[in-house]
């Protein structure tokens, strides 16, 4: 088989297969036309569902030698959080806004502070006496 010959059904091939998409993207777009959309609180709520399951399993499993960097790293996400939260409370808008937003920093402000009094007392049990 010659190097022409080679290039020729390579050339072929590509046709085909260009012809192929074409025909799957029309068929794409015909089947999304019939699918009825689901409703966003499906997916959100299957999230919340799947967090909740994840977030048990993690948390009940963790041996007492993994609590406090489990820990620092729950008071690294609530610091991520309080940023949104004072940035909710701060920003203009709904007074719905405003008071969720205060009620999250209060919240966030709690978990911080119980995170990091309760990893001092675990590290505390590990110092010499």
């Amino acid at each position: 088989m010659t190097p022409a010959d080679l290039a020729a059904q390579a050339a072929d091939l590509a046709h085909q297969a260009s012809i192929l998409a074409q025909n799957a993207a029309g068929v794409a777009a015909v089947a999304a036309q019939h699918v009825p959309p689901a409703a966003p609180f499906i997916y959100l709520f299957s999230i919340f569902v799947l967090a909740v399951f994840v977030g048990y399993y993690v948390v009940w499993s963790v041996t007492p030698a993994l609590h406090s960097p489990l820990m620092a790293v729950t008071n690294a996400i609530s610091s991520v959080i309080i940023v949104g939260a004072m940035l909710a409370t701060g920003l203009h808008g709904s007074i719905v806004a405003h008071v969720l937003g205060f009620l999250a920093v209060v919240l966030v402000s709690v978990n911080i502070f119980g995170g990091f009094a309760v990893t001092n007392r675990m590290l505390s049990m590990f110092k010499k006496k």
